[in-house]
């Protein structure tokens, strides 16, 4: 019998451990990727000879990269060039208030009494133990555990445990859990923020996402040559151990044949036989029929009002005065309650929005590059309604205009010039994740049952599987880098239940057509 084949349609973050860690197995693996370059989210754009990171932006959970790669008989080191920072993120509200988190913790307890006094720094230390606590009890159970219901769960943590469970907090608002700790509102803002890497309102996501604060203050790295660099050594890694990549190509659907998953037609029209398909696509994108109706029948169906934040971005070439910018700075909305109620309520863009500032050449220092333009990405959060026609250029100049204004009473200038900027808002983001809305993280995680709701790698169609940020466990780099080892798992255990796994040699590489 003939070793078998999957096919990892997406090569997102997701799709590109599943397909290292398959093709590490000596399953033969095939990647199809219409982008012309693997990463997905994990993208950078082009100014001049610059490129610019417009996806995430952050690395944390930096052991999960490296237990793929020893999973793969590699290091990470020897692949990627990694600096820890010392400053997590600089937060600002105005030009006179700023608060730096830093990787040392007693250097942010100390920020922090300076800030906001000794009696808030030490209910931070409180806050970050309770973090930590959470993060402990969930992470082996569940976030890197394969999918689980809420009793299953429970198992799995165990009865002696079940103290810790509760303690997670999964019936209470992450705003409200702030309050508790926190009697000033902007650190009750700053933390709150946290529930906006899953694309959630902190008043409507569970105070199980402090456990964020505890991953961020593990170690956020800086990624030398930029965050695509990421995707680029993973996918020439599994490449070496005999995964083909065939980018420019599009999936166009997934065939079925005697009730389970035979092959995958593609959009020049070929078809490729297979014994197992990854999805490493939004689900909302497989559920509208985009892979097909066999497919769209196989996984839940999302709703437009249970998506996550969409974005307006702006890749900036652009030289700044005044604010001393760091490689991670947030510039806070004086009203996040409108904020959020304005986006996900109103499905319109906030009217003083908090800004995200990514400055690329920067890095622990936070003076300018002499002389020179640097790379910024800029970053408001939006309504994921990006195929509901999207916003006139007057909604955007006004969104535009009073993101830099707000970023000009903060203390920061930058000069931007049209040539040197690129804009992309929700439709874009809908046309490069179709199905979505331009929502960038799988559905919002909005009330305690939302976590328990993302599918997980297996569908009700045999031989198909699911996995990146909509996927449990759920979006971010890390999260989606465990999607992708979940759904490779899962299909190893399939396989070899029905007698088709075998070692074997097989040979791979890049191709474009």
């Amino acid at each position: 019998m003939p070793s078998p084949c999957v096919a990892i349609i997406g090569a997102g973050m997701a799709g590109l451990t599943a397909a290292l860690d398959l093709a590490a197995k000596q399953v033969r693996t095939i990647v199809i990727e219409r982008q012309g370059s693997p990463g997905g989210k994990l993208h950078a754009v082009p100014l001049g000879e610059a490129w610019i990171d417009d996806g995430p932006t952050v690395f944390t959970m930096r052991a999960v990269f490296e237990e793929l790669f020893e999973a793969a008989g590699a290091r990470l080191e020897d692949h990627l060039s990694l600096q820890r920072a010392d400053i997590l993120a600089r937060h600002a509200w105005s030009e006179s208030e700023r608060l730096d988190l830093f990787a040392d913790r007693a250097r942010t307890i100390d920020a922090i009494g300076e800030f906001a006094g000794a009696r808030e720094a030490q209910r931070y230390l409180r806050f970050t133990r309770d973090a930590q606590r959470i993060f402990s009890t969930l992470d082996r159970p569940f976030i890197r555990a394969q999918h689980a219901g809420p009793l299953a769960l429970v198992l799995r943590v165990g009865l002696g445990r079940l103290p810790d469970l509760i303690n997670i907090r999964p019936f209470e608002t992450l705003w409200r859990a702030l309050g508790r700790y926190f009697r000033d509102p902007r650190l009750q803002q700053l933390f709150a923020r946290y529930s906006t890497y899953c694309g959630s309102s902190p008043f409507e996501a569970p105070a199980t996402m402090m456990l964020i604060a505890h991953v961020e203050q593990s170690g956020v790295w800086l990624v030398t040559r930029g965050m695509q660099r990421l995707a680029e050594v993973i996918a020439q890694l599994a490449q070496e151990r005999g995964a083909e990549f065939r980018l420019g190509t599009e999936a166009e659907a997934v065939v079925v044949r005697k009730g389970r998953v035979s092959g995958v037609h593609l959009s020049s029209g070929e078809f490729v036989p297979v014994d197992a398909v990854i999805v490493n696509a939004d689900v909302a994108a497989v559920a509208s029929g985009r892979l097909g109706p066999e497919a769209a029948r196989a996984v839940p169906a999302v709703l437009p009002a249970r998506r996550s934040l969409s974005a307006i971005t702006w890749a900036l070439l652009a030289q700044t005065r005044g604010f001393p910018l760091l490689r991670h700075t947030v510039f806070f909305s004086p009203d996040y309650a409108a904020e959020f109620d304005q986006i996900f309520r109103q499905q319109r863009l906030p009217v003083w929005p908090t800004v995200y500032v990514c400055a690329q050449d920067r890095g622990a220092c936070d003076a300018p590059p002499s002389g020179a333009a640097e790379r910024l990405l800029c970053l408001v959060n939006a309504p994921p309604n990006g195929d509901a026609g999207g916003y006139d250029a007057t909604e955007i100049e006004q969104c535009e205009h009073r993101t830099f204004t707000f970023l000009e009473r903060c203390g920061l200038q930058i000069q931007r010039r049209p040539q040197d900027t690129r804009l992309t808002t929700p439709p874009e983001f809908e046309r490069r994740f179709p199905g979505t809305g331009g929502g960038l993280y799988g559905q919002a995680t909005h009330g305690w049952r939302a976590s328990f709701t993302r599918p997980g790698a297996r569908t009700r169609l045999k031989g198909l599987y699911l996995a990146g940020g909509s996927v449990h466990p759920g979006p971010g780099l890390p999260m989606t880098a465990l999607s992708g080892r979940l759904a490779a798992a899962r299909v190893l255990e399939d396989l070899t239940s029905h007698g088709w796994w075998r070692r074997g040699g097989t040979h791979g590489g890049i191709s474009t057509p």
